[in-house]
């Protein structure tokens, strides 16, 4: 009532006198409403994104999110309202078995050029691979082999199969060369474990071929390949972890799309939230 005889032109203070409303009264449910009417926006918003990535993004992702969009808040608020919108990333385990591709000296053995400095100034200068198992309905098997730049943390190439055979590493690495000779500034280096693929002569032809170094971790040594081995656990808890399982052309799919999603919407932190797509494109043109 207060509010609309105000709007009629009657002075807000002879107005609280005739009803009988302190002025500091009015102004805190003033205030109260207005920050209603704003949470009220905000939950929309963060409700919006949260679906929009997927369920994926807790509380912090989230803030970020809202924080490139040019909205200033705290993640205290965002985490609150989740709360009240039972807005939660549940995370789930599934014990999953991590492929050995070891079977002893099969070919030639490289040297750890990388030895664990993961970090580039340079697009495709740094580039890391391996191999990862996922278990399908009908006792199926999936094989994924993706190859990461290690500049931005993103998927270049990847191969998916049935069976970890040799095609599985030599199709995303003939298309990873094709990426290096259209984009690489400086030679490029790729590392991976010592499975029996990366010793092949035709994985080592390629990229002797291409002048491309080859480096490989220790045996034994994740922690040398840390970076991919990351990338699988990230992939696997996002879009994996607690699902029911499916069908090997299912999960193919899931993890075509998973991997678009990562390359250019998932915001990394180190990239200043930014998709490893959008950060090689802003950086792209700041050079130009």
């Amino acid at each position: 009532m207060a509010f609309e005889l105000k709007e009629e032109g009657y002075k807000l203070k002879d107005v609280l006198v005739v009803i009988g409303i302190p002025e500091a009264t009015y102004h805190y449910h003033m205030k109260y409403l207005n920050n209603k009417n704003d949470d009220l926006s905000l939950k929309e918003l963060i409700s919006k994104l949260f679906y929009q990535f997927k369920e994926r993004y807790g509380y912090k992702r989230i803030t970020k999110e809202l924080n490139k969009s040019g909205i200033t808040i705290n993640h205290k608020k965002v985490y609150r309202l989740m709360k009240e919108l039972n807005l939660k990333c549940i995370k789930f385990t599934r014990k999953t078995r991590k492929y050995n591709s070891y079977k002893g000296t099969v070919g030639k053995l490289a040297r750890n050029l990388l030895n664990r400095r993961f970090s580039t100034p340079y697009p495709l200068q740094k580039l890391v691979t391996d191999i990862t198992e996922l278990k399908c309905l009908r006792d199926e098997k999936l094989y994924l082999n993706p190859i990461m730049d290690l500049y931005n943390g993103e998927i270049i190439s990847f191969g998916i199969s049935k069976r970890p055979v040799l095609d599985l590493v030599v199709q995303p690495l003939e298309k990873a060369i094709q990426v290096i000779k259209n984009n690489a500034t400086v030679r490029t280096t790729i590392h991976s474990d010592q499975g029996w693929h990366y010793q092949h002569k035709k994985w080592r032809n390629c990229l002797k071929k291409n002048k491309v170094f080859q480096s490989m971790s220790r045996k034994a040594t994740c922690s040398d390949n840390a970076v991919i081995e990351n990338f699988f656990g990230i992939m696997k808890q996002e879009m994996y972890h607690g699902e029911s399982l499916l069908t090997y052309e299912e999960l193919k799919k899931e993890i075509e799309d998973y991997i678009e999603w990562y390359n250019t919407v998932r915001g990394k932190q180190k990239l200043a939230g930014l998709s490893p797509v959008e950060y090689r494109t802003k950086t792209s043109q700041m050079a130009a």
